[in-house]
């Protein structure tokens, strides 16, 4: 079987290229399941940043393969949707912090790899949307949800009934990109920002992480009480002394 999935080991954690360039980088059955087997090896090793990108310079993730979705009956459409959505309910909930590297398209089933990581850096020849509509289609990859969730109803809805693509800049001004760069300081400035995101608490991070997307599903106070709850669970991991006390003793942390 061919590799279309590339794990390179970083001093400050992993790089996943989704590196099949002359599809652009389309996602198929082969590819997402290698990409779940390059995810889990990361969750597996205790990655605490993982970084996703596209090989090439045209395409993140140009989107979901239609050469091999053509065909396929409602059933066999409804097990990919789930297959994909799997997969970026896994980038969502990993421990580590995923950061997305958009160089290029990052269309359809790419946007929606793009929104499963949690947060976006992209270069300015990158290009954001969910064309599915216009293949008579919906997203089924997480589309319709995460993207509301972050840019408001009312762009999603824009987005997805226009079936049009935004730039950079424009994802930048909704919220969907952090940070817009050349094309050539990209990983560059994504790397830089693994750099400093490793040298905090894995775990804090983690509870961190699951404390703002999963109190983006309760209300307030519920949301407040669960903060309360896993901000006292720091306090049972070694980490919370080791930070603690390293500021007051004017060091820097040694996190485990």
């Amino acid at each position: 079987m061919e590799t279309y999935v590339k794990l390179d080991r970083k001093e400050w954690g992993a790089l996943i290229t989704i590196d099949r360039p002359k599809a652009l980088n389309a996602l198929n059955p082969e590819v997402l399941e290698q990409l779940k087997g390059a995810l889990e090896v990361c969750e597996n090793e205790k990655k605490k940043v993982v970084v996703i990108t596209g090989s090439g310079n045209k395409a993140f993730v140009a989107g979901a393969d239609i050469a091999s979705m053509k065909d396929m009956n409602p059933a066999e459409a409804k097990e990919f949707s789930l297959l994909g959505q799997g997969i970026m309910n896994e980038i969502a909930s990993m421990h580590a912090i995923v950061i997305a590297a958009v160089n290029g398209y990052a269309l359809g089933g790419g946007c929606e790899l793009a929104l499963a990581c949690d947060f976006r850096i992209a270069s300015s020849n990158a290009k954001f949307g969910i064309p599915e509509v216009s293949l008579g289609v919906i997203p089924g990859f997480g589309g319709t949800q995460r993207l509301a969730r972050i840019v408001g109803t009312g762009k999603a809805m824009e987005m997805m009934a226009s079936a049009g693509q935004i730039s950079a800049e424009e994802a930048a001004k909704y919220g969907l990109v952090n940070e817009v760069t050349e094309p050539e300081l990209l990983l560059e400035t994504v790397f830089k920002k693994a750099e400093r995101i490793v040298r905090n608490s894995a775990s804090a991070i983690a509870l961190g992480k699951q404390s703002i997307l999963n109190g983006l599903e309760m209300d307030l106070q519920k949301g407040l009480s669960y903060e309360a709850h896993l901000f006292a669970l720091t306090f049972t991991d070694q980490d919370q002394k080791e930070g603690m006390n390293a500021f007051l003793e004017k060091r820097k942390a040694s996190f485990s």
